[in-house]
């Protein structure tokens, strides 16, 4: 069944189909493939919201860029290379986190506009459904990573790890942005209120970005915040890319730190799931 199909089922229309639970593996794959279609072919048509998405990052990367340049200079500082150098990792897995943070509200969106329940109306795979979500987001962080990585190559940053370090650095941002774009998803399908996602975005940006070391060393912080920043996602994203991009990776630290990355992913996806079939027995 294709997307136009599926979209074309009218409200409320009971259908025979085979219960979520039990679609196959296979037919939840080929679901998969067309609702991620349908939402990329809306970001095709809307190409300036990924333009604009990247605008507080680049801020970041030459204003704050610029202004601290001077920070690896005090001492126990420990880096080997420019600020620049040291920023860009940084900035990667704040945007993959703030981006997804907001994907809640095009849940509410396709809720309003009725959309979501002509899915639930239809043999769409409800795994599917969201899954289609989690692939959308990843493809559009993906892009946005690419674009900051340029931007930092362009204002003199330097990656010695090649191109496989940056291929593992914006795996690492497409994992952390499962994370918060899936528990972005599953608010949004609970409370169904922007102010909430609004709230829960300003609760957690500023406090996991500044628990982490995207701007300066977590050597050079409190012990209680050094502590907080060893259980951040946010901070093993931005560890992950800086160790990948360097000259001398340590890829024992980057496996683990990806494998939980992974392990809270999916775990977050399952919750996700999970409150979307709560709404699906409410409507």
């Amino acid at each position: 069944m294709t997307t136009a199909q599926l979209e074309s089922v009218p409200p409320g229309t009971a259908l025979t189909t085979t219960p979520a639970n039990t679609v196959p593996f296979g037919t939840t794959l080929v679901h998969t493939w067309y609702l991620t279609g349908r939402k990329l072919h809306a970001l095709v048509r809307q190409p300036w919201v990924l333009a604009f998405s990247v605008v507080q990052p680049v801020i970041w990367l030459f204003l704050f860029g610029q202004l601290f340049r001077k920070v690896i200079d005090i001492p126990g500082f420990a880096f080997g290379g420019t600020y620049l150098d040291y920023l860009v990792p940084g900035l990667i897995a704040m945007n993959a986190m703030a981006n997804n943070m907001w994907a809640g509200m095009a849940m509410i969106e396709e809720i309003d506009r009725g959309t979501l329940n002509r899915f639930l109306a239809s043999p769409a795979s409800r795994v599917g459904i969201m899954n289609a979500t989690v692939a959308e987001q990843a493809v559009s962080t993906t892009v946005q990573s690419l674009i900051i990585v340029g931007l930092g190559l362009a204002g003199g940053a330097r990656y010695h790890g090649g191109a496989a370090g940056v291929a593992v650095l914006v795996a690492a941002s497409i994992l952390v942005g499962v994370v918060f774009g899936a528990l972005s998803n599953a608010t949004g399908m609970l409370l169904r209120s922007r102010e909430a996602i609004i709230g829960v975005y300003t609760f957690f940006m500023l406090p996991l970005m500044f628990l982490s070391s995207a701007f300066i060393q977590t050597q050079l912080m409190p012990g209680w915040m050094q502590a907080i920043a060893s259980r951040n996602p946010l901070n093993w994203v931005v560890q992950i890319g800086r160790s990948a991009v360097s000259a001398h990776p340590d890829w024992g630290a980057i496996g683990v730190r990806c494998g939980g990355l992974l392990v809270l992913a999916v775990a977050c996806v399952a919750v996700s799931v999970v409150t979307f079939r709560s709404y699906q027995k409410n409507v």
